[in-house]
């Protein structure tokens, strides 16, 4: 389990289904259908948070505020700075467990002495992309959603990160890949973290169980002859760290040898310092 660190993040309890988060000074309850267990909440912030996501039965779900908050507010890791909001289907705009692969992506970035070039595929609110422009590297950013692009770039701009190099990009992942193809340029580093459904830009539509082998076949041209890593994200219900390590393996390890690990990513929980799994990740490193 390799579980991230945060000082602007803590998980404080978990039980009954929910999880109550400290993001900054605001303090949020969200459902988390893995938190099978009991919880007697003596923790006095479960009766202070701000607002509780309820989902619903016919899908999706709605915020309910119990105290006044920002319409937006930020958050810090590493000197880089996130705008959080209250999203739908219990989002914030970040994933803080995934800062654990930022970290990662960071020191090898940082060790490897040369001009690094990263291609962040489904980049969503750009986390990572910060993350590897502070480290050095070009980035090159692409999410189907104008919207995320766009507070991607707003991060960027909090970060003071906005005249690093980058590209950011609304297009749909494998065909932009496949243009990418076609062009010859080529990348050391490319991180993924696909969804299990989504549309493109254009209406393409993307299955991770159907689509996910050749996503990443298809990224095999567009790698440099010494790449430095390749990291891929997971949050599917029965995409399990093994098989993605084995995908990696099978892919990146005959071209250019190097080792893959993976593991459950997680986050410490501050009650009763366990670690609350929240997602797999592969990586593959020279």
């Amino acid at each position: 389990m390799r579980a991230a660190q945060w000082n602007d993040y803590e998980l404080i309890d978990t039980g009954d289904g929910e999880r109550l988060e400290r993001w900054g000074d605001i303090l949020l309850i969200r459902p988390d259908p893995q938190i099978l267990w009991s919880s007697d909440r003596v923790d006095p912030r479960w009766r202070g948070a701000h607002a509780r996501y309820h989902r619903s039965k016919s899908g999706g779900g709605s915020w309910e505020a119990y105290k006044p908050m920002p319409q937006v507010w930020k958050i810090a890791w590493n000197d880089l700075t996130f705008r959080l909001k209250p999203m739908g289907f219990k989002h914030t705009g970040i994933f803080p467990e995934q800062a654990v692969n930022w970290a990662f992506a960071q020191e090898a970035i940082r060790k490897a002495g040369r001009p690094i070039k990263v291609l962040n595929l489904f980049g969503y609110t750009g986390a990572a992309t910060l993350a590897c422009m502070q480290a050095g590297a070009a980035v090159t950013h692409v999410d189907a959603s104008k919207g995320m692009v766009q507070w991607a770039k707003e991060n960027a701009q909090a970060s003071g990160l906005a005249d690093r190099p980058v590209r950011w990009l609304v297009d749909d992942c494998l065909k932009f890949v496949q243009r990418e193809q076609r062009r010859g340029n080529t990348y050391d580093a490319i991180i993924m973290d696909p969804p299990s459904y989504g549309r493109g830009p254009g209406g393409e539509v993307w299955k991770l169980e159907e689509q996910l082998y050749g996503l990443i076949q298809q990224c095999l041209p567009i790698l440099s002859d010494n790449p430095l890593f390749f990291i891929l994200n997971s949050y599917t219900t029965g995409l399990s760290p093994s098989v993605m390590a084995y995908l990696l393996g099978l892919l990146l390890r005959p071209r250019f040898g190097g080792e893959v690990s993976a593991d459950e990513i997680g986050l410490p929980v501050t009650n009763t310092g366990l670690i609350l799994p929240c997602g797999s990740t592969a990586l593959w490193a020279e």
